[in-house]
């Protein structure tokens, strides 16, 4: 397991054109738009970026990311852990008109500055790698569902005076006389 941290930034046309490998680490807490999506603070994430030049001479950048973090159940609300692995090839661009020539199999990545933020590339990876929901096993659900339930009616107490009782006894002209 790495344990180095993650780079902020870096020239990737010069790391590609060396074939450079970077590798790091890094926690929900140092990505403000992928923690926002997570149940708790708590995981890591480790992430390796291979860039190097295709074949038609472009830069490319491969992305592996794999993360253990809290996530929240869409179905009981509660924390649950979730592993998230992305695998993706982005290809060096520095507008949208190179953006839109790319071949289908490359993703771009708008370069518009000599160093690109790995971190915002990382965070970006993680966000698509995210599943639109995110559920416990059904039983596991049922059991927190159940204990939900069981803890509400423990809660209610068993007999309540009715509120309106007090408006029946301002209402005028109300009397039984026999």
């Amino acid at each position: 397991m790495l344990t180095d941290p993650l780079p902020a930034s870096l020239d990737v046309r010069k790391a590609a054109t060396r074939g450079a490998t970077v590798r790091g680490t890094l926690k929900p807490l140092e990505l403000p738009r992928f923690r926002d999506l997570l149940a708790a603070d708590e995981g890591v994430i480790q992430a390796e970026l291979a860039m190097s030049r295709d074949e038609e001479g472009r830069y490319v950048v491969h992305v592996i990311t794999e993360s253990s973090v809290t996530v929240t159940c869409q179905r009981c609300l509660r924390p649950m852990p979730a592993a998230l692995h992305s695998d993706s090839t982005l290809a060096v661009v520095w507008t949208d008109e190179q953006a839109r020539h790319l071949p289908a199999s490359l993703d771009p990545l708008i370069a518009g500055e000599e160093e690109v933020s790995l971190r915002e590339l990382v965070e970006d990876e993680l966000i698509l790698a995210m599943p639109p929901f995110s559920y416990h096993e059904q039983a596991d659900c049922n059991t927190v569902l159940a204990d939900l339930a069981a803890e509400r009616v423990a809660d209610e107490p068993v007999d309540r005076p009715n509120p309106f009782d007090v408006l029946a006894q301002l209402k005028p002209g109300d009397t039984h006389q026999e």
